[in-house]
């Protein structure tokens, strides 16, 4: 039922393609029409819930696709591509995205972790995935259509947002995708640190020794960590995000060369042949043929 009105209200609000920024702040309505195939993309920590159609993510050349029945939550910053094959006029892709405050996020996740009889994040083991998808639960339905009702005004939006977010990121904790999120902003969010220290700084060089000292860990138990939970070794990660961020750049506009120097490459070249062997085609030949997508990646 929840999910049938979240749909009542995105079909009369998104009346034409695209992304619609909210009352709220971090809170978007989209709307996808046309199938675009997967396309180098940046996700940032967040959830989107699709009550209409499916996405596609492919993270390090394993594919995910999510829809009316899974969510998905992203932790952490991580390069991917994404795309929405299946979108069509007969078909569109109506779905909310949400950011999530890190703040807001790590005081719910330690608040849970020492509540009595709270919920408790596992201390060893391997490190669950920046990605998870997660089934819609009761929780997360009434928090977002509770959240959702409020776009359409914006003086209930200043006096209720940030309650209602609040208790969507606390279902988001809950459920499916909790442990990934919990370990992401709670106690023992290394990995999801060093990620955020690297995300600010794409145009500097940084090594592996910087970010593990950063976390306070030896390289050898960073990398190892770092693998489990993005499935790339921190290197691959690097060049993947510095690539990714570039690509979106070039797609928007921006100049081949400034594209480059803005996420740290020094050498024209070098940028080439690393973008034509991710991507297939040259920087030059990507600014002439790429699509700037009109929905959330």
């Amino acid at each position: 039922m929840s999910k049938d009105q979240i749909r009542e209200i995105l079909d009369r609000r998104l009346q034409e393609d695209g992304l619609v920024e909210t009352a709220i702040n971090g809170v978007q309505l989209f709307r996808v029409t046309s199938a675009m195939p997967c396309v180098p993309a940046v996700y940032e920590p967040s959830v989107v819930a699709i009550v209409s159609g499916a996405k596609e993510a492919v993270l390090d050349g394993a594919r995910h696709v999510y829809d009316s029945e899974r969510y998905m939550c992203c932790s952490m910053s991580m390069p991917a591509e994404a795309g929405t094959p299946e979108a069509s006029p007969e078909t569109p892709l109506l779905g909310v995205s949400v950011s999530l405050d890190t703040r807001v996020m790590t005081e719910l996740a330690i608040e849970m972790e020492n509540a009595p009889h709270g919920v408790r994040t596992s201390k060893g083991g391997a490190v669950p995935q920046g990605v998870a998808l997660a089934r819609w639960d009761v929780g997360f339905s009434d928090a977002l259509l509770r959240l959702v009702q409020l776009t359409d005004s914006p003086a209930d939006a200043a006096m209720l947002g940030a309650g209602r977010l609040r208790e969507l990121y606390f279902a988001v904790l809950k459920g499916e995708a909790g442990e990934s999120a919990r370990r992401a902003f709670g106690v023992g969010n290394e990995i999801a640190r060093s990620i955020a220290f690297l995300s600010t700084r794409l145009d500097e060089t940084v090594t592996i020794d910087t970010l593990a000292s950063e976390v306070g860990m030896s390289r050898a138990v960073f990398h190892r960590k770092f693998k489990q939970a993005t499935t790339m070794s921190p290197i691959q990660f690097v060049k993947s995000m510095r690539l990714n961020s570039a690509a979106m750049k070039i797609a928007q506009g921006a100049p081949v060369s400034t594209a480059a120097m803005d996420v740290g490459y020094l050498s024209a070249s070098q940028f080439s042949r690393e973008f034509k062997r991710a991507y297939g085609q040259s920087p030059k030949q990507w600014s002439q043929n790429a699509v700037v997508p009109e929905g959330v990646v």
